[in-house]
């Protein structure tokens, strides 16, 4: 990828897929997605770091952030791949925005970085932060220092590992965070990017390989006090292909539900996660029926440092790309 600075003339990419950062009023009484990327990026003041950028713009979806699928990030990555941009900037709604950035993080091989962002207030609000998100955004894209990364996620002048950051407020506009140890890995200040913390990052088990024809399913069960047993069996009898048990603390269910959760293990893989959302699983502490021990012998396959969500996205890639979720799961130990 050609090196590039603040005095040069770089080639950005920036790919829309609607979200708050897009949302306009509409006759409902609400705001929804109807921007294009090019009307989004031109309230950022891009020129102002580079005037003779060259911006292309695509719309691959306007949708909320609800409606954010793998198939439009299969799509954001085929872009990469023929792009000629010397980094790319996803715009799209926030509440699936940690989702997006670690779905590219496993699929993005084009070697151009894709940094994703997105906005917390919308384009009618006073103090709108999308335009500054899209110029972090475009800055971190467009820098020599994370070449080496496959993606990231910007936000509130923070650069974040897509692996562990987490949308921690429904509202704020410091919204995301990467638990209490680790925090964000660098920081955008007067147009310069600082990245003390740059992550290594192992090759994906997914990098080269061919776009699966179809996506498998797979379910999320949040395992929390007086969870019923019935709603395991109805996941273990719904044709779904893998499953992730979301447990307490580190990776642990009520007694009651071994039963369930042994029949849906029978059935699918299924992978155990803790519900806390930083931290790793646990694999050696707990012997009581319940436990981390017990559950991992009996099959259950560990998330290691992901949480639930983002281990379900592992376990549809994994399942998908017809590969053993076990083995793919280990490098997340």
């Amino acid at each position: 990828m050609p090196e590039t600075s603040l005095h040069t003339a770089p080639h950005l990419l920036l790919a829309a897929l609607g979200g708050t950062i897009a949302s306009t009023a509409n006759a409902a009484g609400g705001v929804a997605p109807a921007l294009s990327g090019a009307e989004i990026a031109a309230a950022a003041g891009l020129d102002q770091v580079w005037p003779d950028l060259q911006a292309d713009f695509t719309q691959v979806a306007q949708v909320s952030s609800a409606n954010v699928t793998l198939e439009m990030l299969f799509d954001v990555v085929e872009l990469a791949r023929s792009s000629e941009a010397d980094g790319i900037v996803l715009t799209q709604g926030t509440d699936t925005l940690e989702e997006s950035a670690f779905g590219l993080w496993l699929l993005n091989d084009s070697g151009t970085h894709i940094s994703v962002t997105g906005a917390m207030r919308n384009p009618t609000l006073p103090g709108a932060d999308g335009p500054a998100n899209v110029r972090s955004a475009a800055l971190t894209a467009l820098s020599d220092k994370v070449s080496d990364l496959p993606s990231s996620l910007v936000f509130n002048d923070e650069v974040h590992d897509p692996r562990f950051v987490t949308k921690s407020h429904t509202t704020s506009t410091a919204a995301f965070s990467s638990g209490p140890v680790l925090g964000a890995i660098g920081w955008l200040s007067e147009d310069d990017l600082h990245l003390p913390h740059a992550p290594q990052a192992p090759k994906s088990p997914f990098a080269g390989l061919p776009r699966p024809s179809q996506l498998t399913k797979s379910a999320l069960a949040e395992v929390g006090m007086g969870e019923p047993a019935e709603a395991l069996d109805l996941i273990a009898g719904s044709g779904f292909a893998g499953a992730v048990v979301s447990g307490v603390g580190g990776g642990h269910v009520p007694e009651e539900l071994l039963p369930a959760v042994a029949r849906l293990a029978e059935r699918m893989p299924v992978v155990l996660a803790s519900r806390t959302g930083s931290g790793a699983s646990l694999h050696r502490t707990y012997g009581y029926p319940g436990g981390e021990i017990g559950l991992l012998e009996a099959g259950l396959v560990p998330a290691g440092i992901l949480d639930a969500r983002k281990a379900r996205i592992v376990l549809n890639l994994a399942l998908s790309f017809g590969l053993d979720p076990a083995k793919v799961f280990g490098q997340f130990n």
